[in-house]
């Protein structure tokens, strides 16, 4: 039975906060493709491709026909719990702090018995509903939680620890004038978050009432290092999630514009917002990532699919896009000593002012707010939103250079033909 989770009490300015264990981070070279899915939210498996058999943990060569012909394949999630312990004394330093620790063996219905960490709604022979989480260390670990959901089963300790729930977190929305901003910050607030919300130039008019009254603005501009640093300055050791909206795209490639007006406005509104972001809330996020049930969970970046496969009718942005996305992974890896996600989003265009000359799909702002808020509960690292960008993914893995081709015969406004 899971306990309904409680919000804490204020916390102690003069309690010292301690230092975040990780999980053990050894995996095999074939094991980190549990971690591929795991990022993406899927449950997958190694198969072979001359037997069928679902193998678990990751081979090398299929354990039953010796084949080296197996693949990564999505694999049914339903299982028997066979047997079941609680972990009291764990040797490891991160169970250890984080003990009791139950553990179950799992017989998945399409054949592995898997070693899983277990939900506090499961006990033996129950019928469980697997998952692959992301752990604190960033890597892939099987979880079994109840095949029928019950009542506040996300405030389970374990799985807390699997995920970034905004739930009693704090979340700092930067560009709340942003219809995206706007409604991230609706969406975290109704998900249980306090919710601070970056206005910048303040003067000017905003449309203020799109937000839950529960959400409090303070100034913020990204582009302006002396507003990012006063900020964190008075918020940023209270910030749990944050979550980058700050967006500034223009049409246009290179040959068809002058100067570098444009394309400096998008790299101090993309490129060096972010990195002000990092340098100024990313060490306090980074030293409290084992605070308690409210500790700094996770940071959300909002990129375009275009990041990974430059489209020419919005060249200098898809350029810009890419450096941003691989800042990114240098702020995964340097917060995730902290056990802090960085989750990146990548979607196609938004119906937004600037892509209105584009033909659908575009991802609506409401819609990308639900999936951050669904990521975090799910604790995955990569997700792509929309119809476009589920296409570009598929059409990239499959062949980057037909990729490349297509979009550079596509005129302005045809991405999502």
């Amino acid at each position: 039975m899971v306990e309904p989770l409680q919000k804490p009490a204020r916390r102690t300015p003069l309690q010292r906060t301690r230092r975040q264990a990780l999980p053990p981070v050894i995996r095999s070279r074939s094991g980190m493709l549990l971690t591929k899915a795991a990022a993406e939210g899927r449950f997958a498996l190694q198969r072979c491709r001359d037997c069928g058999t679902f193998c678990y943990p990751a081979h090398d060569a299929c354990p039953v026909c010796l084949s080296v012909e197996l693949a990564l394949e999505d694999a049914p999630t339903g299982g028997l719990v066979v047997s079941e312990t609680t972990v009291r004394v764990p040797a490891d330093v991160y169970f250890k702090e984080r003990a009791p620790w139950r553990v179950a063996l799992v017989k998945l219905d399409c054949g592995p018995v898997v070693l899983a960490h277990l939900h506090a709604g499961c006990g033996e022979g129950d019928r469980v509903t697997m998952s692959l989480q992301l752990d604190k260390a960033g890597l892939a670990a099987a979880f079994a939680r109840p095949a029928n959901i019950p009542p506040d089963a996300a405030d389970d300790p374990q799985w807390r620890e699997m995920t970034a729930s905004p739930k009693f977190r704090r979340a700092l929305v930067t560009d709340g004038r942003t219809a995206v901003g706007r409604a991230t910050a609706a969406a975290l607030a109704a998900a249980g978050a306090t919710v601070h919300v970056g206005i910048a130039e303040p003067w000017k008019p905003f449309d203020g009432e799109a937000l839950p009254q529960s959400c409090e603005i303070v100034p913020l501009d990204v582009t302006d290092e002396r507003s990012v640093r006063d900020l964190a300055a008075d918020i940023g050791g209270k910030v749990d999630i944050l979550v980058n909206t700050a967006e500034y795209a223009r049409p246009g490639g290179l040959l068809d514009r002058r100067g570098t007006g444009t394309i400096r406005s998008e790299i101090e509104h993309n490129y060096l917002g972010l990195v002000h972001l990092a340098q100024t809330f990313g060490p306090a996020m980074r030293g409290r990532g084992a605070d308690g049930i409210d500790s700094a969970a996770a940071w959300v970046n909002l990129f375009s699919v275009y990041a990974l496969a430059n489209w020419p009718a919005y060249g200098t942005f898809s350029a810009v896009e890419a450096a941003c996305l691989s800042l990114s992974h240098c702020l995964r890896a340097e917060m995730r000593p902290g056990g802090i996600r960085v989750i990146n989003f990548f979607t196609g265009p938004l119906d937004t002012e600037w892509f209105q000359t584009v033909p659908p799909p575009k991802v609506a702002p409401q819609t990308l707010a639900k999936a951050i808020v669904s990521a975090l509960d799910r604790g995955i690292e990569d997700v792509f939103v929309g119809d476009v960008a589920e296409d570009v993914r598929r059409r990239l893995q499959a062949n980057p250079k037909a990729l490349e081709h297509e979009l550079a015969r596509q005129g302005n406004g045809q991405a999502g033909q």
